[in-house]
């Protein structure tokens, strides 16, 4: 991990366009999504049982996890039957072809 909290998870051609994969930033299992050119973080364990999140369904900006259908915004990480909850989001930057993920807490 660098000094800002940066972490290089892969290249831009790692990410498949419309899918998630499982990346790992300071320890943490984190589901990134490219979603067209942009790319979200969100942390890959689905509050219900723990699922992985970066398996899921994605339809229109949302994940569903593959384990039970809970869902979530990959925007923002909100749940969508439940907006007062979520998953943490984390912060992606894209330097060059090289993918980083900072976590925010």
């Amino acid at each position: 991990m660098s000094d800002t909290g940066w972490v290089v998870v892969g290249k831009v051609e790692d990410f498949t366009p419309g899918a998630g994969k499982m990346v790992v930033a300071g320890g943490r299992h984190v589901a990134l999504f490219r979603l067209g050119d942009q790319f979200h973080a969100l942390d890959n364990m689905c509050l219900h049982r723990g699922g992985p999140l970066c398996d899921g369904l994605i339809q229109q900006g949302v994940v569903t996890c593959p384990w039970h259908g809970w869902s979530f915004e990959i925007a923002t990480g909100t749940m969508v039957q439940d907006p007062h909850v979520g998953v943490s989001r984390h912060e992606v930057r894209v330097e060059g072809d090289m993918v980083s993920v900072r976590l925010t807490d």
